[in-house]
């Protein structure tokens, strides 16, 4: 199949997919398969097979549509997709890409404030920590949420359980894993 930049110099939002994380939307031949596995297809705007279309296609309203879908938000990175993908095709990673993109350009839906919060969350976890600091994780997404109060109640029992550690354990080599924070920031700053 040809690549859209083949095609007057301009690259579509699949050949820069192709380009940056290595995986081929043409290749897509809509038998449906991901959109059929996937546990969230009924909840999101475009499951799967319609969104690996639209990327196809290269057409810039849809491109458009793309990064300002909730879907690319809902994906949980199962893998369910790839498993039952006879082209094996690593739609994850195109999820990734297509929401670090909306992101970059300001395109996220407030559909998906909460989880942008989450993912934020996390990542601020594992950076200071170099593991998951659940209260802490807890603190920050609830900061950026204002859901102070939600799921509240079941903080005592997960503490009695032993789920909930009251202070975060600290890897050996975090200033390593700082590190690999900054690089991968920066380099995302000098390809703006």
């Amino acid at each position: 199949m040809q690549s859209h930049d083949d095609h007057a110099g301009v690259l579509t939002l699949s050949d820069e997919v192709r380009h940056s994380v290595e995986v081929n939307s043409l290749k897509c031949y809509q038998c449906g398969k991901c959109s059929a596995g996937c546990p969230l297809s009924s909840d999101m705007d475009y499951p799967p097979s319609v969104l690996m279309r639209m990327l196809q296609t290269g057409r810039k309203d849809l491109e458009e549509k793309i990064l300002r879908s909730y879907t690319i938000w809902l994906c949980l990175a199962c893998e369910m997709c790839i498993a039952r993908c006879p082209m094996e095709i690593d739609i994850p990673k195109v999820m990734d890409y297509l929401r670090e993109r909306s992101l970059k350009e300001g395109k996220a839906t407030p559909r998906a404030k909460d989880i942008i919060a989450f993912h934020k969350s996390f990542l601020l976890s594992i950076e200071k920590t170099g593991r998951l600091y659940e209260i802490g994780l807890i603190v920050a997404y609830k900061s950026k949420t204002y859901h102070m109060m939600q799921d509240v109640n079941l903080a005592p029992g997960m503490y009695v359980r032993g789920k909930l550690a009251i202070l975060p354990e600290i890897i050996k080599g975090r200033k390593n894993l700082g590190e690999i924070f900054r690089k991968t920031l920066k380099k995302k700053e000098e390809s703006k």
